[in-house]
């Protein structure tokens, strides 16, 4: 049977710095094998688009503030706004020491909130 080719099509170069993003906080974990992604408490808070865009889950206080500061918007993946998401300009990708505090940002917002394995077995009989 042949291999199915994925439609994800991520530059190496954009990989890279990724992984140098999340290589800044010993405690993240980069997952996915073709969708690159963190997660923490079950709740993913950051990724890498299908087309090599980075997606950042910030607080929505801070959503506004980052489109303004970097020119852009939420990011659209599979054909859907990711509304509490912020897409990662590449300039800012490529600076690693101004992303990282967002990157640890987007961390906390996601370690606080409720996790979604507990939220999964809430409704299971014991």
């Amino acid at each position: 049977m042949p291999k199915l080719k994925s439609k994800i099509s991520i530059p190496g170069e954009t990989l890279a710095l990724y992984e140098k993003l999340v290589a800044t906080n010993p405690d993240v974990e980069r997952k996915g094998a073709t969708v690159p992604y963190t997660s923490a408490n079950g709740t993913m808070f950051s990724f890498l688009t299908a087309n090599g865009t980075l997606a950042l889950r910030l607080p929505p206080d801070q959503l506004e503030p980052f489109f303004k500061k970097f020119n852009t918007t939420h990011p659209v993946a599979y054909g859907k706004v990711m509304r509490d998401w912020a897409a990662v300009p590449d300039s800012v990708l490529a600076n690693t020491k101004e992303l990282r505090k967002y990157f640890d940002l987007s961390l906390q917002h996601a370690a606080n909130k409720k996790s979604k394995a507990k939220a999964a077995n809430k409704g299971k009989a014991k």
